[in-house]
């Protein structure tokens, strides 16, 4: 749903799309006569801008937040590629299209769904679906980071948040999201440390020096973090961090 609705807000960067006269690509030369062959340059451009959308979803929601905890939380087991990158990426695509559920609802019954019934205008869907994505955005981002940018942007730092240009929007939520996560991965770090240096003291006490104390501690890490019930407990964290 927030796909269909930075779809239409690229269509809106192309309204001359269909009216322009066309760029010719190349010719094809034949025996009687050549035939050229045209492309609008709106429409390379809007290709171009679909192959961004990916990009544009990770920033704009959940993902960046999820994806780096899970990857400290890999980090402080002491696990190189268990899961490896693919499962922690489907991971937090999973965990991202549960939590922005309410706002992709509410897109597509407030914006897609008129839209498509012929209700109401494409400038006025990409408005009307702007607006749960953008109070999602807000509620997650930090004044702080906000203020930065407006000041980067030469914005004036008293505008209100219904007033705050979306290109602004987007880097102060990614730095705020990334602050964030570093916060949680920290608070994750934690325990996983007291018991690496608990079992390294053990270690030097027995003079046993030349084993390493990771290879003694992952045991350990994995037997606790499971019998605590780790990964419901990051999820909960993750979610329960979003409001």
């Amino acid at each position: 749903m927030i796909f269909r609705l930075l779809l239409l807000s690229l269509l809106l960067m192309t309204p001359q799309a269909l009216a322009s006269e066309g760029l010719t690509l190349f010719t094809l030369d034949g025996a009687q006569d050549s035939q050229a062959v045209n492309i609008k340059l709106e429409i390379l451009a809007l290709m171009t801008a679909i192959g961004f959308l990916p990009v544009m979803l990770m920033m704009v929601t959940s993902f960046t937040r999820i994806i780096i905890v899970l990857a400290i939380l890999r980090q402080a087991l002491g696990l190189q590629q268990s899961p490896p990158n693919r499962v922690l990426v489907g991971i937090a695509l999973v965990l991202t299209i549960f939590i922005m559920r309410p706002v992709g609802d509410k897109i597509y019954k407030e914006a897609y769904l008129p839209y498509d019934q012929g209700k109401i205008e494409l400038m006025e869907a990409v408005s009307i679906g702007k607006v749960p994505l953008t109070q999602f955005m807000l509620a997650q981002t930090r004044e702080t980071d906000l203020e930065q940018m407006l000041k980067i942007a030469n914005e004036p730092t008293t505008l209100k948040a219904a007033e705050v240009p979306f290109f602004v929007l987007m880097p102060a939520f990614v730095l705020s999201e990334l602050k964030t996560a570093f916060q949680i991965g920290f608070l994750l770090f934690l325990p996983f440390l007291v018991i690496d240096l608990v079992v390294a003291s053990v270690l030097m006490s027995m003079g046993m020096m030349m084993l390493s104390p990771l290879i003694i501690s992952l045991p350990f890490k994995l037997m606790i973090f499971v019998l605590v019930d780790g990964w419901a407990m990051t999820v909960s964290t993750l979610t329960a961090s979003f409001g």
